[in-house]
């Protein structure tokens, strides 16, 4: 297994961090690396905010569901998938482009995530740890006027990135489900009752498929946070039609 496999391997969340800052030049690599990523067309159908400004880290930490270390955290990047810079320089080329559609998000979503992981992966290599907060999507609305997002323009990943500490090192990473139920040939494959039990088994050593899968569902499928995430992302999808 090679060096990068091996830090894939490896690499797992991270939400505390020793009191000390990225260097400039690490910053660089990481921001350089995240630009290296694939994109539709090399558009690169994203912005990314480096958020330097403590009291706006501090706003991000008590609207994404209250989390005080992404506060604490030396370096904290918002990937926007951008649709406004494109339509923006065609109407500068005297073009009469079509409005972005909601096929032009998707892309440029796409593009963001791949973006954001080349980051991930670059701080990984570095030794800094990293932590992806999926919050930045709810309450969008709020998020938008936060960071002055324009139209066509929509805060997909949040990163916040810090130098682990020893207890974060030593923690176990989460265990995967197996490939078997996660890799499909050629076509999708509807999973029994059985299989679904199977695939995760190691979610509940200590209690029962129905008491694990209820309380899973109730904290995060069904939680207040999931509902309000998917309330705020219908209606900025509204804009599109």
């Amino acid at each position: 297994m090679n060096e990068i496999i091996e830090s894939l391997y490896q690499r797992k969340s991270v939400r505390a961090y020793e009191d000390r800052a990225i260097p400039e030049e690490m910053k660089n690599l990481i921001l350089e690396a995240a630009m290296q990523a694939p994109s539709a067309g090399c558009q690169q159908l994203y912005t990314i905010l480096d958020i330097t400004d403590q009291e706006l880290k501090e706003k991000l930490a008590e609207s994404c569901d209250h989390q005080p270390f992404i506060a604490k955290a030396p370096m904290v990047l918002v990937f926007c998938a951008d649709c406004k810079k494109w339509y923006d320089a065609y109407l500068e080329a005297g073009c009469e482009p079509r409005k972005p559609g909601v096929g032009d998000l998707m892309l440029s979503i796409t593009d963001t995530a791949i973006a954001a992981q080349n980051a991930v992966v670059a701080a990984e290599s570095l030794g800094i740890g990293s932590c992806y907060i999926g919050d930045i999507m709810e309450n969008c609305e709020e998020h938008r006027k936060l960071l002055q997002l324009p139209e066509y323009v929509f805060p997909v990943v949040m990163l916040v990135f810090g130098w682990p500490t020893m207890q974060q090192k030593q923690r176990q990473k989460p265990a995967r489900c197996d490939r078997k139920h996660i890799v499909h040939e050629n076509t999708y494959r509807s999973m029994d009752g059985e299989e679904l039990r199977e695939m995760f088994a190691h979610e509940h050593k200590n209690s029962t498929y129905e008491e694990w899968c209820s309380a899973f569902c109730k904290r995060k499928y069904n939680s207040d946070f999931s509902k309000e995430m998917s309330r705020s992302v219908a209606k900025y999808l509204e804009s599109y039609f």
